[in-house]
């Protein structure tokens, strides 16, 4: 296959069109399936009850990121140890310009604020997409 094949459109009415990787498909997938304990937590507990579509592990341009809300152009990545090295967090700091570069703003948390200061976490998101707790969707009984 080509690169000019590798290379897709992506587009939906609430946001801007944005190129992705195709290759990079079958590994969001995975990534979906697989997320660690500390995307699981956030997920569950908090971002599936945020009024918005929030995707899990999307592709945007040649970067996969840990959660996408389009209708508010932000990514928030949960980090684990590994971003810390300085070589990461170059990287980390080259993947947030090229985004911010398509008005998308990043929100990092760390694994480590997920588990001890889980409702700050919550909180600094709500503050950032501009929301209350009175916003979020009810708690759903029964199965997640």
């Amino acid at each position: 296959m080509d690169e000019a094949n590798e290379i897709c459109t992506y587009c939906n009415k609430k946001e801007m069109s944005y190129n992705y990787n195709k290759s990079l498909v079958t590994n969001s997938q995975t990534l979906r399936k697989n997320m660690t304990p500390e995307e699981k937590q956030i997920w569950y507990s908090f971002l599936k009850r945020l009024p918005y579509t929030v995707n899990r592990q999307k592709v945007i341009g040649n970067y996969i990121v840990d959660f996408y809300i389009a209708e508010k152009r932000t990514v928030i990545e949960i980090d684990g140890v590994q971003h810390k090295t300085p070589e990461n967090e170059e990287k980390d700091k080259e993947r947030d310009a090229e985004l911010n570069k398509l008005d998308i703003q990043v929100l990092r948390y760390t694994n480590k604020a997920v588990n001890t200061v889980f409702n700050k976490v919550c909180d600094d998101i709500l503050m950032k997409l501009g929301l209350t707790v009175n916003e979020l969707k009810p708690v759903k009984s029964g199965k997640r």
